[in-house]
């Protein structure tokens, strides 16, 4: 074994330098230029965007969970609607943990506009194909689908639904109801421009109080509003006295929670591919709807969930 010399042993030492603060960096929240990093794979550092939801940041703390197990230095930024971070990419921020409809539906209004056809369908394939060529016009790429999938939904309360006869979207049509929802459910094909035009509701308001979010469920059982927006795995519906209304005109479209990254980055650490690839085929909706509920119902950070859900399916 050789001995490192005093030269090589002074090199070290400026590396780490370097190293500690580049980690300054990240813990002021700079992202990290992925050009700097220090290998090709195994490792550097990585900055993660997604939404502030709980089942958002719950697989956020998965995606953070991989990446620091494989070497990355993480940092991740939630924020509240998908144009902040999206936006961001490829430069400040590398991945994003993401919905296929979802990101379909914003690449294609913000390049084609808000007026623009829909190129989602309830067909995941259709709707990833359909969205590559925008993504790849911003350096950006989808990986594989997980087979957990997580679409919006719409409650109500349990006597609302008994007073007006309403178990389903379609029997809204034609009644005025105030919508809680995420802040960018207004002119979206899955939230208020697909409830009025396909459903015929007549949304009075729209209440931009959050997806999912403690203030939606207050607003509805207060009767500040009377239709909230969740996803399909909400399973805090029916201790809080709501129920989930059926979508019977199908409109929401194939939502099946996926990866985005960047191309450059991907290219520069191709590692990155399979530990999210891995992560995403661990996850099905029963799985991820119990994990959810151990954040929503039990309290328990995202962060421990997923730690504990990693560990036990050998992916950390």
């Amino acid at each position: 074994m050789k001995t490192r010399s005093a030269a090589a042993a002074l090199i070290s030492v400026a590396l780490l330098a370097l190293a500690g603060c580049a980690d300054d960096d990240l813990d002021s929240d700079k992202s990290a230029d992925p050009s700097t990093t220090p290998s090709a794979s195994g490792g550097g550092s990585v900055t993660i965007g997604s939404q502030n939801f709980d089942e958002a940041a719950l697989v956020t703390a998965m995606y953070a969970g991989v990446l620091e197990h494989a070497g990355y230095d993480v940092t991740t930024k939630l924020v509240g609607r998908r144009d902040i971070y999206v936006n961001q990419m490829p430069d400040a921020i590398q991945i994003a943990p993401e919905y296929v409809g979802g990101i379909a539906d914003f690449m294609n209004t913000t390049v084609n506009g808000e007026d623009a056809p829909s190129i989602t369908t309830n067909d995941t394939q259709e709707s990833i194909d359909a969205v590559t060529p925008l993504l790849a016009d911003k350096g950006l790429k989808l990986l594989d689908p997980s087979a957990a999938t997580s679409q919006n939904a719409y409650f109500v309360t349990q006597d609302f639904s008994d007073s007006e006869g309403v178990t389903k979207l379609s029997d809204l049509e034609g009644k005025s109801v105030v919508l809680a929802a995420a802040e960018d459910c207004a002119g979206r094909a899955d939230c208020e421009a697909g409830l009025k035009s396909v459903y015929g509701i007549d949304i009075t308001e729209l209440l931009p109080l959050g997806y999912a979010s403690p203030q939606t469920y207050k607003a509805v059982l207060d009767g500040e509003a009377q239709l909230g927006q969740t996803g399909t795995l909400d399973g805090t519906l029916a201790d809080q006295g709501l129920v989930l209304l059926e979508d019977d005109k199908g409109i929401q479209p194939a939502q099946n929670l996926i990866p985005l990254v960047s191309e450059d980055f991907l290219a520069e650490h191709p590692d990155v591919e399979q530990l999210l690839d891995d992560l995403m085929a661990a996850l099905d909706n029963d799985t991820l709807g119990g994990l959810i509920a151990q954040v929503t119902v039990d309290r328990e950070t995202p962060e421990d969930v997923a730690d504990q859900f990693l560990s036990d399916q050998g992916l950390v």
